[in-house]
């Protein structure tokens, strides 16, 4: 069966799969070409040399990243699924969002999400200043609860660990035998996502005073 034609895409989806399982520094264009079961010359011929290569992978990860679109029927659920979908995007290609750090261009790469939470804080009644708040809020949220996660999942095996620091329970929980076997079990990260930008969100749209 032939195969087909090589493409620019096809050449910069196997540098992003590349960079996602091993990092930036895995990425070279011998390892790029046995991937794909090429040629260096055809890689060079559709995203030219390594550094070009870096620069259309981080234009294309900014790009995927303004693929983030609201869902829901009210303007905090929609608040929320932007929420999730940012946070999903970074957790799937943290050495991606990386890359884009180092070259400068962040804050272009949250832009589209910033103006979906923009049209949905505005739909709910804020203005201004209050508005802005609001949208900032929420990105800090996502980002902070990413940076924690993936801080948690890096860290080395704690011991004792929080299960055993609360088992049995000490002194201001022993009133709260069920708050303390809580602490005990593993934290359900998206179950905590969850709660915190939706409490963060309703409090963000509540009137002031109410």
């Amino acid at each position: 069966m032939a195969r087909s034609p090589l493409t620019r895409e096809a050449v910069l989806e196997a540098a992003a799969a590349l960079v996602r399982r091993r990092g930036p520094d895995a990425l070279t264009m011998r390892g790029l070409a046995a991937e794909l079961g090429t040629a260096v010359t055809s890689i060079y011929w559709h995203v030219g040399n390594r550094e070009q290569l870096l620069d259309a992978l981080v234009e294309r990860t900014v790009r995927d990243m303004g693929a983030i679109r609201p869902a829901g029927g009210t303007p905090a659920e929609r608040i929320v699924s932007v929420a999730r979908s940012m946070r999903r995007e970074l957790r799937e290609r943290p050495h991606l969002i990386g890359m884009v750090h180092e070259r400068g261009l962040t804050d272009r790469m949250f832009l589209p999400a910033q103006r979906a939470l923009v049209a949905e804080v505005r739909a709910a009644g804020l203005r201004g200043a209050r508005a802005a708040d609001a949208v900032r809020a929420v990105q800090f949220q996502v980002v902070g609860f990413v940076l924690v996660e993936r801080n948690r999942e890096r860290s080395p095996v704690q011991s004792p660990g929080e299960g055993e620091l609360w088992d049995p329970p000490p002194g201001s929980a022993a009133d709260d035998p069920d708050l303390a076997r809580a602490l005990a079990r593993p934290a359900d990260p998206e179950r905590l996502f969850l709660l915190s930008v939706r409490a963060l969100t309703e409090s963000l749209l509540r009137a002031p005073g109410a």
